[in-house]
């Protein structure tokens, strides 16, 4: 009975971080901009790949994987935003301009140099 609903939520969590994932590619594809693609990989990537880690240790029935499923999804939502944010930064610094839709630059000082 339980490992009915282990199986059932593990399939709903697959599904759902599936959908996530293909969400997060679809605004890699369609987004006009470095900063936006990046926020669609990093926001909707760390989600659907967590849950997808979450299914895998719903489903599997040995702890040891389930505990490195788990290690994983921690990693991963500790890592995603790090990495996004640097790349973002990087990209900032050697001068990318951004789309048209962004109509305030916080990071640029009043003499056109970088706070950081």
């Amino acid at each position: 009975m339980i490992a009915d609903l282990l199986i059932y939520l593990g399939c709903a969590a697959l599904l759902a971080g599936a959908i996530f994932t293909l969400l997060a590619a679809i605004g890699v594809l369609r987004l006009p901009d470095l900063y936006m693609r990046m926020h669609a990989a990093s926001k909707a990537g760390a989600v659907g790949g967590g849950l997808i880690l979450l299914a895998v240790a719903l489903v599997c029935f040995d702890a040891a994987v389930a505990l490195r499923a788990i290690i994983g999804v921690g990693f991963l939502l500790l890592t995603t935003p790090v990495s996004a944010h640097l790349l973002a930064r990087a990209s900032h610094r050697t001068g990318y301009r951004a789309d048209k839709l962004m109509e305030i630059d916080e990071l640029k000082s009043k003499s056109g140099q970088s706070l950081m």
